[in-house]
């Protein structure tokens, strides 16, 4: 009954404080001190100062805003309109044509990015102009930049999974690795669903490119040489033990900054805009953290994950009936809150029961990224849906309607990760032995 009455108090004080605007880390720490004093007899202040301090010296927290500013910096260069460039030669003659750019444009930038947000707005304002010009069906370029766009949360270097490892207590690296496989296979299914469109609309009659020679293909490539150069060299020399995933992001930024400074697009005026773009994100980020640090020490001391946990095991779920209850509650969540909101409200009470029920929390990070993916573009919160609102000034019903293909496809997603578990844990067993 207490617990009952714990969770009826959490949530009336949660639903109060975002309902009046007040930010969601405020929010967190709000509801976490109402619990701390009714239901403990600490000192709420000295308690709450020392757990915000402990999560925010986390020395693995600091990979956090080195991968934002290096997004950052690249958003500012003409990574998008060398991509379509050294690109589109080789995707034009694919089923689909150069809607693939789309897909594989975001694929690569989510892998210097980790943001989907940056990687939506950055490849968005080179691709649509493109595809419009070139008379490609206008739903198929909002929801295939809508879904991929989604990437940055999935392949690394993903502020969610960073957000989710800081949160649970993993390994970020080991993360990271196992959002590699998942990520190529959903940009995959992408992909295969555009090619699919393509042979069965009516409406697809897009404007026929010019064939290019192998060796004109060829040349056109050396303009994705950078950003493929920055990706191994981050991604690599975390793979191969050189560098933690703080100082892999620390060479993402000296590399993004060299790419800005030979593309002549590195002003002191982009340098500024950069890092006070990061340190905004950064800081919203951090205080969404503390206030989840605080807020599970709050609900530790009522009791309440333990009773859940311990509630959820006497219901006798199986995992497949666990991970479907999870999958409807967080597309729910999605509905109102932006995805690492989503992972650190809920991880203080999910967490336990995941643990119980024997799933490997590596793979189910991976899982909920998927899962927070679609909160994206799930109206009425999506963010991705605002992003493209802006860009392309179409009704939101519209662009949720075109979106609603890549949400389908990711629960397919969900499933594929449920019934072949290894494209997730593979990677990152595979990393734990070559570091033994």
């Amino acid at each position: 009954m207490t617990e009952l009455y714990a969770i009826g108090i959490f949530l009336a004080v949660l639903f109060l404080l975002l309902g009046t605007g007040v930010w969601v880390g405020l929010a967190l720490m709000g509801v976490a001190w109402v619990g701390m004093e009714l239901f403990t007899t600490r000192p709420v202040g000295d308690t709450m100062i020392t757990t915000i301090w402990a999560s925010s010296s986390s020395w693995t927290l600091t990979a956090l805003p080195l991968f934002i500013w290096m997004g950052e910096i690249l958003y500012r260069t003409r990574l998008s309109e060398d991509m379509f460039k050294g690109l589109s030669p080789w995707l034009a003659r694919l089923p689909g044509g150069l809607v693939h750019t789309n897909i594989v444009s975001c694929t690569v930038f989510a892998a210097v990015s980790g943001s989907s947000a940056a990687t939506l707005t950055t490849v968005g304002k080179m691709a649509i102009p493109e595809l419009r010009a070139r008379n490609y069906p206008e739903k198929m370029v909002i929801g295939t930049l809508a879904g991929a766009a989604t990437l940055g949360l999935m392949i690394p270097p993903s502020l969610a999974l960073i957000v989710y490892g800081v949160t649970v207590n993993e390994s970020i690296t080991k993360l990271f690795f196992a959002g590699v496989f998942p990520g190529l296979i959903l940009a995959s299914m992408f992909m295969a669903y555009v090619a699919i469109v393509s042979f069965t609309s009516k409406d697809w009659n897009p404007t026929i490119e010019r064939g290019m020679s192998f060796g004109e293909k060829v040349r056109n490539s050396k303009f994705l040489a950078p950003v493929f150069a920055l990706i191994a060299v981050v991604i690599g020399s975390m793979y191969l033990g050189y560098a933690t995933a703080t100082e892999a992001a620390a060479i993402g930024v000296i590399g993004s900054l060299l790419l800005a400074l030979t593309q002549g697009s590195l002003t002191m005026a982009s340098f500024q805009a950069s890092l006070m773009g990061a340190m905004r994100t950064s800081a919203m980020i951090a205080l969404i953290l503390a206030g989840a640090a605080f807020l599970k020490l709050s609900m530790g001391f009522t009791g309440l994950p333990r009773a859940l946990a311990d509630g959820i095991a006497a219901m006798e779920l199986g995992r497949f009936q666990l991970l479907m209850a999870l999958l409807v509650f967080y597309i729910i969540l999605g509905m109102f809150l932006d995805g690492i909101s989503a992972v650190v409200l809920t991880m203080a009470i999910v967490e336990p029961m995941v643990r119980e029920a024997g799933i490997d929390l590596i793979w189910f990070g991976i899982f909920v990224v998927v899962v927070v993916e679609m909160a994206q573009i799930t109206p009425p919160i999506g963010f991705n849906l605002f992003v493209l609102q802006g860009m392309t000034r179409h009704e939101m019903g519209y662009i949720t309607k075109a979106a609603l293909p890549m949400f389908l496809i990711m629960v397919l997603m969900v499933f594929v990760l449920i019934w072949f578990p290894q494209i997730a844990t593979w990677l990152p067993e595979n990393l734990r032995q070559n570091a033994n």
